[in-house]
């Protein structure tokens, strides 16, 4: 008999939206992306949500970071620049720069914050066999 093809659940691996999931840190929901029990990745992200009247902390890291807004809309201030974001749009922040999210309006914003620099990427290729 001839070997079967394995079938998409045993090919991949979906995290749900869960919002039960969520854990209130630096002035809004969210849900890490990591850990994830087998997956390594050069990158470390975060399923994002604030609602109406959030403001995260303001913050730099060393890390360049993407925000990818999934619904909703909000503002992110960058040193000292507003930038609006609605649904669909990409911001690519830079390393070592002030920023924070608002969410000033009456719907919750959600977005996926995704982050890396060398040092992760050095990480994961200590991490991943060649």
């Amino acid at each position: 008999m001839p070997e079967q093809s394995p079938t998409v659940s045993t090919l991949v691996d979906i995290r749900r939206a869960e919002p039960a999931n969520l854990v209130r840190a630096h002035g809004l929901d969210l849900a890490l992306l990591h850990p994830w029990p087998g997956l390594a990745t050069p990158f470390r992200g975060a399923w994002c949500v604030l609602r109406p009247g959030d403001r995260t902390d303001v913050h730099q890291h060393r890390e360049r970071e993407l925000f990818v807004a999934m619904s909703g809309r909000g503002e992110v201030l960058l040193d000292g620049e507003r930038h609006e974001l609605a649904a669909g749009d990409l911001m690519l922040l830079p390393a070592d720069h002030d920023h924070h999210v608002h969410n000033p309006f009456d719907e919750d914003f959600a977005y996926y914050a995704i982050w890396w620099d060398r040092v992760l990427a050095e990480d994961y290729l200590a991490e991943v066999p060649a």
